[in-house]
């Protein structure tokens, strides 16, 4: 019984959509129908403990996991949360060009994108997805910026060679905003780096 709930649970979670008796019938084979409904029913028990944050709810002839009410305030936060680590697409075309081009200053960023590029900076340096790397041995010393292991996870690589093929700037600029996973990275930026990207924010590089 315990192997039978176990499944049900897997496949009525990953369903998104009420499940009929009868479809998981049809998923799971070899069992009775009193011995699915008798699984569900345990399963319902094991949700209706104190404290759980899912219930198993029987809706539109079927059953499907689903979140308690009293969670509701919560999920709104995460959903506000999400909203406000969406990338817009210049945001994206910028952590493009640093992601390749990396390390690079501002100025060769703003060479490619052709406008200027200090907010779009300090956003991605506030979502930690870049970071400040060194200076550029150059008249003014413009900073470096390069990539974070935040931007990594974000994006599901493993190191910077699994990034894909270089994609040309005008398809970037098409690209759909992108939401920013929120994970917290071990990023090591120093307090004399923060001071330098804010002043950097606010005046072109030399």
């Amino acid at each position: 019984m315990s192997g039978l709930k176990g499944i049900l649970e897997a496949i009525l979670f990953v369903s998104g959509e009420p499940l009929s008796v009868d479809r998981m019938l049809g998923v799971v084979e070899g069992v009775s129908r009193a011995e699915l409904v008798g699984a569900l029913q345990a399963l319902q028990a094991d949700y209706a403990v104190e404290g759980r944050g899912l219930q198993l709810v029987e809706v539109a002839g079927g059953f499907q996991i689903a979140t308690r009410p009293d969670c509701a305030p919560w999920i709104k936060r995460l959903e506000r949360a999400k909203e406000g680590a969406r990338l817009s697409r210049s945001a994206m075309e910028t952590m493009a060009i640093v992601a390749y081009k990396q390390p690079v200053v501002r100025a060769e960023i703003e060479q490619i994108r052709g406008v200027d590029s200090a907010g779009v900076l300090k956003t991605l340096l506030e979502r930690r997805l870049i970071r400040i790397v060194g200076r550029k041995d150059a008249p003014g010393r413009p900073i470096l910026y390069g990539t974070t292991r935040q931007f990594l996870q974000a994006f599901g690589l493993k190191d910077l060679k699994d990034l894909p093929a270089l994609r040309d700037i005008t398809e970037l600029k098409q690209a759909e905003p992108f939401t920013v996973p929120n994970r917290d990275a071990d990023v090591d930026v120093s307090p004399d780096e923060d001071r330098a990207s804010t002043s950097e924010t606010e005046s072109k590089d030399a």
